[in-house]
């Protein structure tokens, strides 16, 4: 090593590279390491808030529901009570099962029937494959209910009859609600509206005043204004089972059911009864 008006010098037999090159020998020795190749400590998931343990809690019935048609309403007599309501009729005509869903290979337990029978004529070639193969006529209705396991799986082909629920038991009826069109706030959400004189003109079924002042400046989210009503999935829970008869496949339930008539409804255990 020589020393040069005090700067220390490397003689070339020992660095005999040129600058140009030193600084690539650099570069090319650096390394670089991408994060999936760095050891991590995997921290076990929690017993209780593991996504299997969501599932396990998760109120589910035990047992598959059918689809029936809501045929109408009608008064109804207790003889024990002496008391009268109005109880609503759904009629249950060849439910039968078409699939079985399970966890292994949907991810879940479910069960898949169909209601009554549809001409061929006006069914898809895919919807016709899948009768043929569970070996059931054409249904004009095909719904899935979800069960907590593979016990209240079914044999495919297995009819459901009224009989499925008994008198006295709690029942909830999925349909979609009667659609009213657009409709005003007094309609849709059952808001008073204005006064009828004092001073107000050609707002008496107005909702009032929508907006703010400089702060927020702007109409909410959310906030209750005319629109479309009805025509929604409805549930109605805790429903009672007045009555069954399953030679006539009937099912008398109080009080009303979601829909017009003729409407299908899904009829299943109440979840709350559970």
């Amino acid at each position: 090593m020589n020393s040069i008006l005090g700067i220390n010098t490397i003689s070339n037999k020992i660095l005999p590279y040129t600058t140009r090159q030193f600084p690539r020998l650099v570069r090319t020795g650096a390394s670089l390491t991408a994060p999936s190749t760095i050891s991590r400590t995997i921290i076990p998931e929690e017993t209780n808030h593991s996504q299997s343990k969501a599932v396990d809690r998760r109120r589910v019935p035990l047992r598959t529901g059918l689809i029936a048609l809501k045929r109408g309403m009608g008064p109804w007599f207790n003889e024990k009570t002496g008391e009268t309501f109005p109880v609503t009729i759904l009629e249950v005509n060849q439910v039968e099962v078409i699939y079985n869903k399970t966890k292994a290979k949907e991810g879940y337990f479910a069960v898949q029937v169909g209601y009554g029978s549809k001409n061929p004529n006006k069914v898809s070639r895919q919807l016709l494959g899948h009768f043929s193969k569970a070996q059931v006529n054409p249904k004009s209705k095909v719904a899935e209910f979800m069960i907590k396991n593979e016990n209240g799986l079914l044999p495919v082909g297995t009819e459901l009859k009224a009989n499925h629920f008994i008198p006295g038991q709690y029942v909830d009826l999925k349909g979609v609600s009667k659609g009213k069109g657009f409709q005003g706030v007094v309609k849709r959400y059952g808001m008073k509206g204005q006064k009828s004189s004092h001073g107000t003109s050609l707002t008496h079924r107005h909702g009032g005043s929508y907006g703010a002042n400089t702060t927020p400046g702007r109409v909410l989210p959310g906030k209750k204004m005319p629109g479309h009503m009805g025509n929604k999935n409805v549930t109605k829970q805790n429903s009672l089972v007045v009555d069954v008869d399953a030679a006539n496949g009937i099912i008398l339930v109080k009080g009303h059911v979601p829909g017009p008539d003729n409407a299908f409804v899904k009829v299943s255990d109440a979840i709350k009864k559970i």
